[in-house]
């Protein structure tokens, strides 16, 4: 598969395993593999998701907009050739502070960075910002699961007699 900057929803799919409604990202315009990536997330008004606050204004959520900054961090993760077939589990969040709401209109910046990376485990820091002021930010664990079987090995697998 290859992988040029930037990355649109398409090559997103390819990468993640989430699809509509629920991947949150719409274009990888920066990475540094193992390091720091960025991405955005475009937020409309037909998103099923939006929140009403007391005024009647609706709003991303914040538990979107956190799991939106991980998927950014997993496709810096997943983006390598050795990881591509890999599955990455969202661990843990600290640190976490939501700052301003994000509404219908905003274009999200992400940013992620590693802080560590060993083996099979990591930590990244991530901030989502409207307009260069930050929305939210804070720390994330992952952990990097077994390689997905590709469709041939799924399919023996689930009737085994096919290889017979």
């Amino acid at each position: 598969m290859d992988l040029t900057l930037p990355f649109d929803y398409a090559t997103i799919e390819r990468i993640l395993p989430h699809r509509y409604p629920f991947l949150l990202v719409d274009r990888i315009t920066e990475l540094e593999v193992d390091k720091r990536i960025v991405g955005i997330k475009n937020v409309s008004l037909n998103e099923r998701y939006l929140s009403h606050v007391a005024n009647g204004s609706p709003v991303l959520p914040p538990t979107i907009l956190t799991e939106a900054v991980a998927q950014v961090g997993a496709i810096m993760i997943l983006a390598k050739p050795e990881n591509r077939q890999r599955l990455i589990y969202f661990m843990g969040i600290e640190r976490v502070r939501y700052r301003r709401p994000v509404r219908p209109g905003d274009v999200v910046e992400i940013e992620a960075r590693v802080l560590r990376l060993r083996g099979r485990v990591g930590l990244l820091t991530g901030a989502a910002r409207v307009d260069g002021k930050v929305a939210m930010n804070g720390t994330m664990t992952f952990a990097l699961g077994p390689k997905q079987p590709s469709n041939e090995e799924a399919s023996a697998d689930a009737n085994p007699l096919l290889l017979a």
